[in-house]
């Protein structure tokens, strides 16, 4: 098998891992809250990766971190997992699994606007063109089709599923200056923020004993959505001679996951989730246009 073909496989793996959560939240969330799947999902993921790492031979990352790069995984930990899977979760809560999943995918255009301010960018036609087309997407899905309401259906919900972007874009800004190997880093930011997690759940809920079936579920978001699919990305985009190519799977998750959700979760898919998240990928293949346009034009 070629390095391109490998390099397909594992971004493949990556998309349909990511198209499997959406349900996998919301299944788990009728037995655990918000922050008993974050705390049990991150436990596990702590477990995947220090397997992984260890086959990879470099878990003396992890041994010989310093001071320093301890207190700057608590710093990475405090903001992922802890602060944006708990407002992710907590949107799940509230939202219907085909609202969240599409409008949380609006992610990278709450990137391209928080780098005005962060990094000096300064927005170009084709981008706003961008913002505005996603945005529009997700008044579709918010109101549930009723464009001339002007109300959405659950308004906390969307709310906090598009703080959940916000947090998710300064997190991404910050960890592109971070030098540390991308899984040692991410197992230590994990390790960081479990306590941070369970003081939580101390202070504000309790500890209990959780249903195996909410149980299950946590083990599979830990394993899925915050181990293998960020390694097998990794691998991809590490292996494929044409970044492109393999960036332009990740379309295919959120159309995927909206049919996942339907068999799995059993929800009746309104017209108005499939026609926003059409307007939001839209929105998105414009900005991808846009940034290649800007690349060009920075090289010449």
């Amino acid at each position: 098998m070629t390095r391109q073909a490998k390099a397909m496989v594992y971004g493949l793996t990556a998309v349909l891992c990511w198209s499997t959560v959406a349900s996998a939240f919301k299944i788990s969330l009728r037995y655990l809250s918000a922050a008993e799947l974050l705390f049990y999902a991150t436990g596990s993921s702590i477990v995947l990766l220090s397997i992984i790492l260890r086959c990879q031979g470099k878990f003396f990352l992890v041994r010989q971190a310093d001071g320093a790069t301890w207190l700057r995984s608590l710093a990475f930990g405090a903001v992922n997992p802890f602060l944006y899977y708990l407002v992710l979760f907590k949107a799940y809560e509230v939202l219907p699994a085909q609202q969240a999943q599409p409008i949380n995918f609006t992610w990278a255009i709450t990137l391209t606007l928080l780098s005005v301010p962060l990094l000096g960018h300064r927005l170009r036609l084709l981008e706003l063109a961008a913002v505005l087309i996603s945005y529009f997407g997700v008044y579709i899905i918010s109101s549930e089709g009723n464009l001339f309401s002007f109300s959405f259906a659950h308004p906390v919900g969307v709310a906090l599923v598009l703080c959940s972007t916000l947090i998710w874009a300064f997190y991404w800004i910050a960890a592109t200056r971070d030098e540390r190997d991308p899984i040692a880093g991410l197992l230590l930011n994990f390790i960081c923020s479990l306590p941070l997690i369970g003081g939580y759940l101390l202070v504000f809920e309790e500890f209990r004993m959780v249903p195996l079936a909410g149980l299950a579920g946590a083990v599979y978001t830990g394993c899925f959505e915050m181990g293998i699919a960020y390694v097998a990305w990794l691998m991809a985009m590490k292996l494929t001679s044409s970044t492109a190519r393999v960036a332009n799977l990740i379309f295919l998750a959120p159309f995927l996951s909206l049919i996942l959700i339907h068999f799995i979760v059993g929800e009746d898919i309104l017209p108005s989730s499939l026609v926003g998240l059409v307007f939001i990928m839209a929105g998105l293949m414009v900005q991808s246009l846009a940034g290649k346009k800007r690349l060009h034009k920075d090289r010449s």
